[in-house]
C-alpha cells in the first residue's frame, strides 16, 4: 500500500493532529499495560524532534452516554424514568447522571498524558475537551515541538457519527492530518477517517505504526515468501468466513484450531459431542474443504483434541481432562483445545514455512491446562526462521502471556483491522491518506 508517511512531508512549524490508539486498560485511573502508549512513541517523537506543533487524538472505551456540552440519559433510561411515579423521577435522573460523571472520570485520557509526559521527557498538556474551549486555547498555545493531548474523542457525540462539523472543528485545528491508530483503522469515524475523506485536510498521511503494520502484513499477504502457512483459531467459524476464504486463496497451507475446528470436523462426519459448532455453517465448511482440494492447498484439521464434560467456571478453574483421537469423541465431553498429535502435525507445518500468519488460539488458553495447544504453535513459530506475523486481538494476548512476544517478527496492534486486513479487506483509515506519486 503506497500512503504518504510522516518522512515524506516536511512538518517542522506544521501543526500536525495525530490519531493514535491510546484506547488503553485502565483500573482505578492507573494505566495497567502501556503497550499502545509505548507503540505510538516512535511518530510523537520523530513529530516533536522535526518542531512540528503536536495534537494528538484518540478514543478510550466506550463511555456511558456523555458528551462534553453535557450529560443525557440514553433512551433506555429515559424510558425508565418517564415509568416511575412524577415524584420519584428527578431522583432517578441525578443518580444516572452521577453514574455518568463517574464514567467520564473512569474513561478520561488525563492520566495518559501524565503517562506520556514521564515518556517524553517534556509536559504534555491536557485538553479537557476535544474542541471546545480548552482544546482551542491548548492549540493556540502550542510552539514548534510542543504536544496536546485532546480528551476522549468518544466524548463527543459526533465521532461516531462522522459529524461533519466535529471534523471541519479538527480540521481548522491542524496543517497535517496524521493517522498512526492502525487499531481502528477498520473504523471510519469522524478522527479516524472521516475528516480527510470529507477533504477538510489536503495532506493526511501515516505514522510509523502503520506504515510498519502496512510493510509488514499487507506485504505478506501480497507478496509472501513460499512456503505461506496461515494459522486460524478461535471460536467460531461465522466470525471469520471472508478471512477463511481469502487465505485459502492466498497461502499454500491453512490451518484450523480453536473452536472453529469443531464445525470443519462435523462437516466431516465425525462426532464433536458438546463441542462449540456453528450449524448453519457446516455447508461452508463442506465448501472450504472442496475448494482447498480443487486449489491444491493443504487444509490441516484436528486429529486429536483435549475434552472435558463442562466449560471451566472461572475460566482458569482446575480441571480434568482427557485427550481423544477426532474418531472417538464421547457425545458427552466437550473440546476445549487440540491435543498432542495435532500440535506436533502444526508444529511440523510451521518448520518449513517461510511466512506465517496467526490468527485466533488454538483452545482456551487463559486456562493453564487447555493453553498446551497454543503454547506449541507459539513455540513452534519462535523456533521458526520464517516471518512470523501475529495478527492482534487473542493470538496477540496469548504469545504476550507465554513469554514468545519477543519471537516473533511482528505483532499487530490491531485485532479486528488486522482480521479485516486478512479478509482482504479495505480499511477506511488507510485508504484516506495520500498516495505516494
Amino acid at each position: 500500500m503506497n500512503k504518504l508517511s510522516i518522512k515524506d512531508v516536511d512538518v517542522k512549524g506544521k501543526r500536525c493532529l495525530v490519531r493514535v490508539d491510546f484506547n488503553v486498560p485502565m483500573k482505578d485511573g492507573v494505566i495497567t499495560d502501556e503497550n499502545r502508549i509505548n507503540g505510538a512513541l516512535p511518530t510523537i517523537k520523530y513529530l516533536v524532534d522535526n518542531g512540528a506543533k503536536v495534537i494528538l487524538c484518540s478514543h478510550m472505551g466506550k463511555p456511558h452516554n456523555i458528551f462534553t456540552e453535557g450529560f443525557s440519559l440514553t433512551k433506555k433510561e429515559k424510558k425508565a424514568v418517564e415509568a416511575l411515579p412524577e415524584n420519584e423521577r428527578e431522583q432517578a435522573t441525578a443518580e444516572y447522571l452521577k453514574k455518568a460523571l463517574k464514567d467520564k472520570e473512569k474513561f478520561t485520557l488525563r492520566p495518559v498524558a501524565e503517562k506520556l509526559s514521564e515518556k517524553l521527557g517534556k509536559k504534555v498538556t491536557f485538553a479537557e475537551d476535544v474542541v471546545g474551549p480548552s482544546a482551542d486555547k491548548a492549540v493556540a498555545s502550542l510552539n514548534d515541538g510542543d504536544v496536546v493531548l485532546l480528551e476522549n474523542t468518544r466524548f463527543e457525540k459526533g465521532e461516531e457519527k462522522r459529524d461533519e462539523a466535529l471534523c471541519k472543528k479538527l480540521a481548522s485545528y491542524c496543517d497535517i492530518y496524521v493517522n498512526d491508530a492502525f487499531g481502528t483503522a477498520h473504523r471510519s469515524h469522524a478522527t479516524t477517517a472521516a475528516i480527510a475523506e470529507y477533504g477538510f485536510v489536503d495532506t493526511a498521511v501515516c505514522g510509523f505504526l502503520i506504515e510498519k503494520e502496512l510493510s509488514v502484513m499487507a506485504d505478506a499477504l501480497e507478496n509472501p515468501v513460499r512456503p505461506f502457512v496461515a494459522i486460524l483459531g478461535g471460536a467460531k467459524v461465522a466470525d471469520k468466513l471472508k478471512v477463511i476464504e481469502n487465505l485459502l486463496v492466498k497461502c499454500d497451507t491453512l490451518i484450523i484450531g480453536g473452536g472453529m475446528a469443531y464445525t470443519f470436523l462435523k462437516a466431516k462426519g465425525y462426532e464433536v459431542g458438546t463441542s462449540l459448532v456453528d450449524d448453519e455453517q457446516i455447508e461452508y465448511c463442506k465448501n472450504m474443504m472442496a475448494k482447498a482440494e480443487e486449489l491444491g492447498k493443504t487444509l490441516l484439521l484436528p486429529v486429536d483434541v483435549t475434552v472435558t464434560k463442562d466449560f471451566p467456571n472461572p475460566i482458569d478453574a482446575k480441571i480434568d481432562v482427557k485427550v481423544y483421537d477426532i474418531e472417538n469423541i464421547p457425545a458427552t465431553e466437550m473440546g476445549l483445545d487440540i491435543g498432542p498429535k495435532t500440535a506436533e502435525l502444526y508444529a511440523n507445518a510451521v518448520k518449513n514455512a517461510k511466512t506465517v500468519i496467526w490468527n485466533g488460539p488454538m483452545g482456551v488458553f487463559e486456562n493453564p491446562i487447555l493453553a498446551k495447544g497454543t503454547n506449541a504453535v507459539a513455540k513452534s513459530l519462535a523456533e521458526t526462521d520464517a516471518t512470523t506475523i501475529i495478527g492482534g486481538g487473542d493470538s496477540a494476548a496469548a504469545v504476550a502471556q507465554l513469554g514468545y512476544a519477543d519471537k516473533m517478527t511482528h505483532i499487530s496492534t490491531g485485532g479486528g483491522a488486522s482480521l479485516e486486513l486478512f479478509e482482504g479487506k479495505k480499511l477506511p483509515g488507510i485508504e484516506c491518506l495520500n498516495e505516494k506519486k
